[in-house]
């Protein structure tokens, strides 16, 4: 009979079992922490989904004046009731993002806000 004490304490089976449940384990978190950390939905208005394109053209342009435009433009759709306050308030901080000189973050941010709108309801 085999003395478990002589037995080497390392077992490649159980170390890779053990990396592969911690790689579920961690993938699993970062599918989590991804999905709260979603941009909020903006609507199906066409009319935001217009403004919003333009804000990206705006900022990736880097033209203030474009950029106030647009600001303006959500502010009346926000204020209408098109824009839910979550996505109004996100990309209010993607315009102070650009005020600030920060534009390559802006325009990243906005993209990835841009690629999570569910288009399907935005078809009226």
């Amino acid at each position: 009979m085999p003395n478990r004490s002589t037995e080497p304490t390392t077992n490649p089976r159980r170390w890779l079992l053990a990396v592969l449940v911690v790689a579920v384990i961690v993938a699993s978190g970062a599918m989590l922490v991804s999905r709260w950390r979603r941009p909020p939905q903006m609507g199906a208005d066409s009319q935001v989904f217009r403004t919003v394109d333009a804000l990206f053209t705006a900022v990736t342009a880097r033209d203030e004046n474009l950029v106030a435009q647009c600001e303006q433009r959500l502010h009346v759709c926000r204020n209408d009731g098109k824009l839910p306050p979550k996505a109004a308030a996100f990309l209010d901080e993607v315009i102070a993002k650009a005020r600030a000189g920060h534009w390559e973050s802006a325009a990243q941010s906005l993209y990835d806000f841009m690629l999570t709108q569910r288009r399907d309801s935005a078809a009226r």
